[in-house]
């Protein structure tokens, strides 16, 4: 078995603002893990906030290179989430690939089924005629960023241009706990699907007081990175945004799922800014989830691989063994 790498700067068409940053790029890691002819592709990204550069990517994967084709338990355990996560990820295609079927037959669910994607309206965009574009486009779910001044307004902005769409809201932490309960009780509440991460992570008292205050649907997300995060969120929140960059890939995914099951919690899977190649491990998983936000290949000025769609809102998979992606 023999890992390569190579690597490539994703620029986004416009630049993304939310509660704590703002990004117009970020760099990505493609990793191929070949073996007798056949090959499974993954993609690792950085990311200010996990702490992980590019530098510390290939020093990981060269760990990796030298350790095959035995992967020692300890250091895998051992790798970045966001590392083990791309290599976890060209594992799974490389099974598939070999075993001549689209990965999500793999992940335990045979038939696809096309569904919707939430496409994000960031912080300092303008909420009404960005909404509006997107329902023209064929979206039916927004997300809209808040953690500014005028959320509510957003919000309503939101409704007003479009009024059948379901409405996801993410501060990103950027309420307090009384601002959380405030403020969505001014935004109809009714008519908002979820929120996500309402209150800065660590807060698991506050968050759960937050949740019981809320006729609104409460995910954690920053709270949330492995499978003992999401069993000690039972009876905090209503749900759990998965994202597999965070949780280590696929393998890791599945078994967060499965305790989120367990513990009567939803499922969100939710990405950060990738490619397909980045975003296509989720989408295969997204029998499992209520609500879906995998547009991180959409925000892109040029995204290198074909396969996912969702430019109008819906995620469909062209077919084929793996993920079924093809380069531009």
């Amino acid at each position: 078995m023999k890992l390569d790498w190579t690597r490539a700067t994703l620029r986004l068409a416009e630049p993304l603002r939310i509660s704590r940053s703002v990004m117009s790029e970020r760099e990505a890691i493609e990793v191929t893990l070949s073996d007798d002819g056949a090959a499974g592709r993954g993609e690792i990204v950085t990311s200010v906030y996990y702490g992980l550069d590019a530098e510390e990517v290939v020093r990981q994967l060269d760990l990796v290179s030298a350790a095959l084709p035995d992967l020692d338990d300890d250091l895998v355990a051992g790798l970045h989430p966001g590392v083990r996560a791309g290599v976890d990820a060209a594992l799974w295609e490389l099974a598939a690939v070999r075993t001549g079927v689209p990965a999500h037959e793999l992940f335990g669910h045979p038939q696809w089924t096309d569904v919707a994607t939430a496409r994000t309206i960031g912080l300092g965009e303008p909420a009404g005629e960005s909404a509006k574009a997107l329902v023209e486009e064929g979206f039916t779910v927004v997300k809209v960023k808040a953690g500014g001044s005028d959320d509510v307004a957003r919000v309503a902005e939101v409704r007003s241009a479009a009024p059948d769409a379901r409405i996801m809201v993410d501060p990103n932490g950027g309420w307090t706990p009384d601002e959380a309960v405030r403020l969505l009780e001014r935004m109809e509440p009714s008519r908002v699907d979820v929120v996500e991460q309402p209150i800065a992570p660590g807060q698991r008292a506050r968050l759960a007081w937050v949740t019981a205050r809320s006729m609104v649907p409460v995910i954690a997300d920053e709270d949330v990175e492995t499978v003992a995060d999401v069993a000690e969120l039972a009876g905090v929140v209503d749900g759990v945004n998965i994202k597999l960059a965070k949780f280590g890939g696929p393998t890791q995914a599945l078994a967060a799922i499965e305790e989120a099951r367990s513990a009567g919690l939803d499922v969100l899977l939710g990405c950060l800014v990738s490619s397909s190649l980045g975003i296509a491990p989720a989408v295969h998983l997204s029998g499992y989830a209520r609500w879906l936000d995998l547009d991180g290949h959409l925000l892109l000025a040029d995204d290198p691989w074909t396969g996912l769609g969702g430019a109008d809102g819906t995620l469909r998979l062209r077919g084929g063994p793996g993920w079924g992606l093809e380069r531009r």
